[in-house]
């Protein structure tokens, strides 16, 4: 009996740092578990919830700051809208020929705008050409959209119905290309029954 109390004593203080150590890991996993556990599901539909609504206002407020910028810029080119109803006939008048003074300022202004864009379209384009052409590659052309329902063969045949191969045909002589003895061959030869024919009636 006291052999064996020994020996569970003995293996009581060769356990003990191993239950220490289990321990210590066991309460690490636990850390690490609450840590993980801190965003639960319910969080983290709140949590999104609130950047959703974050997101709504910051975007309104983005909205709310254009339009306020484009009519500060209206409002700048076009200038403030002026009361006309109750104004004399001179200055509706003037008031028109300033507003058409400043249409034909923008007019020109655009057309300017539209050349210089149309004029860079083209340089970009050739620079596009000429590094295509440095590089060894060669642009694909555009295709042409061809519908699938109509008859592709239908210009083929146009063409075919308007080039006649018989009239570009050259004409030849049939006597051409016959031999001289042919000739004389068919000139001396004689039907034989009508020859017998002619014999029977004589």
């Amino acid at each position: 009996m006291a052999d064996y109390e020994a020996k569970k004593a003995k293996q009581a203080e060769i356990d003990r740092p191993r239950a220490e150590v289990r321990k210590r890991m066991e309460e690490a996993s636990k850390a690490k578990k609450a840590k993980k556990g801190f965003t639960t599901p319910d969080r983290k539909k709140k949590l999104r919830l609130l950047l959703r609504k974050k997101a709504a206002e910051e975007l309104k407020k983005e909205q709310e700051r254009k339009a306020a910028e484009r009519r500060r810029i209206i409002e700048e080119r076009c200038g403030k809208a002026v009361d006309l109803d109750d104004g004399s006939e001179e200055k509706v008048k003037a008031t028109l020929k300033t507003y058409h003074d400043r249409i034909g300022k923008l007019e020109d202004e655009k057309f300017d705008l539209e050349y210089i864009v149309k004029k860079k379209d083209f340089q970009i384009a050739d620079l596009n050409s000429q590094v295509n052409d440095l590089r060894g590659k060669f642009v694909k052309p555009t295709l042409k959209k061809v519908s699938k329902y109509e008859n592709k063969f239908a210009k083929l045949q146009k063409k075919a119905a308007e080039f006649n191969f018989r009239n570009q045909l050259k004409v030849v002589k049939k006597k051409e290309f016959t031999l001289e003895e042919e000739d004389e061959e068919k000139k001396g030869i004689v039907d034989w029954s009508k020859k017998d024919e002619k014999k029977v009636e004589a």
